[in-house]
């Protein structure tokens, strides 16, 4: 006798219920990317409709001349934008480096007692205004950093490079080394706790492994911690890049506020941040001034978004050399 063939069951709601939710949860997080892309280009073309006027009147000048004196009806972005980068600059090279080594002792080498304090501390940092910070600044670190300035130009003023960026003379409290000292200890707090997190996500038998074949701790750490944790310790120095090139009010008290371009770190400066907070409410609303204001905003934001997608490329091939080389 032949055998029958089994009943064919139709799929149950049960079986049905997974697909759907992964199917809407799909739809759901696309939507919500969808959503950030969307005002963030918003935010760009009313922006930029909005600084139109400048573009206008000054043309290609807005983006290359270091002249900025709106009596005149001159407005030059290059000056705001060269004091942005070289504070920004002075951030990432002060801070990184500390915020990367306090992250690798709180996870690799500190012993367990002594992580916690140190991690509220860091958490503590993290939520003090940046208004404190520059009032802190202004009130405290400016005099006394004026006073180290004027040593350190009477020591290295004859040497060559030194001299340029040191030297000079007109030493300034307010200045553009000073901004960015404090800029270096505002992102600090947010480059050591994303790295922390990172490089406690290193599988524990990685560590193990290399130690046990012989490495030291600093071995096991460049080799087998770093590497690991590249991608994610660049998305740190971003978020604080970030940080240090949107920053307002502390900028804004310890800059100077002196539009210019000088290679001498101790002299005053201007951001592109501290000039929009310090002038928009004094300009009338559609005029030039206030178009030339937004353009610096329009500015900012497309210098952001080009640092973030070059660190993104060049994150991209270091990974793809790393596999290559594994």
């Amino acid at each position: 006798m032949a055998a029958t063939a089994p009943p064919q069951h139709k799929s149950t709601l049960a079986a049905t219920r997974p697909a759907i939710a992964d199917t809407s949860f799909r739809f759901l997080t696309l939507g919500c990317g969808l959503v950030v892309l969307v005002v963030l280009g918003l935010i760009a073309v009313s922006s930029t409709n909005s600084a139109l006027p400048v573009f206008r009147h000054s043309g290609i000048g807005f983006f290359t001349s270091k002249t900025w004196n709106p009596g005149a009806g001159k407005f030059g972005a290059l000056a705001f934008v060269y004091g942005t980068l070289v504070t920004s600059l002075i951030a990432l090279v002060v801070g990184v480096p500390v915020s990367i080594g306090i992250a690798l002792v709180l996870s690799d080498v500190a012993p367990v007692r002594v992580r916690r304090p140190i991690i509220y501390l860091i958490d503590l940092l993290a939520a003090v205004p940046s208004v404190v910070f520059g009032l802190w600044g202004i009130l405290v670190l400016a005099d006394k950093l004026n006073r180290q300035y004027g040593h350190v130009d009477h020591l290295v003023r004859h040497i060559p490079v030194l001299g340029t960026l040191f030297g000079g003379g007109l030493h300034n409290g307010k200045s553009l080394l000073t901004a960015g000292l404090i800029l270096a200890l505002m992102i600090t707090p947010i480059v050591t706790s994303l790295s922390r997190e990172v490089f406690a996500t290193v599988p524990a038998a990685q560590k193990e492994a290399a130690l046990a074949l012989g490495a030291t701790r600093w071995e096991m750490i460049r080799g087998a911690v770093l590497p690991y944790g590249r991608s994610g310790v660049v998305g740190a120095v971003m978020l604080g890049l970030g940080r240090a090139m949107g920053e307002t009010i502390a900028v804004a008290l310890l800059i100077g506020s002196s539009p210019q371009i000088t290679a001498h770190l101790f002299r005053s400066g201007d951001a592109m941040a501290s000039v929009i907070a310090n002038s928009f409410g004094e300009t009338q609303r559609g005029s030039t001034y206030q178009a030339a204001l937004i353009g610096l905003g329009v500015v900012l934001f497309a210098i952001t978004i080009v640092v973030n997608l070059t660190a993104r490329s060049v994150l991209s091939r270091s990974e793809k050399r790393l596999g290559a080389a594994l």
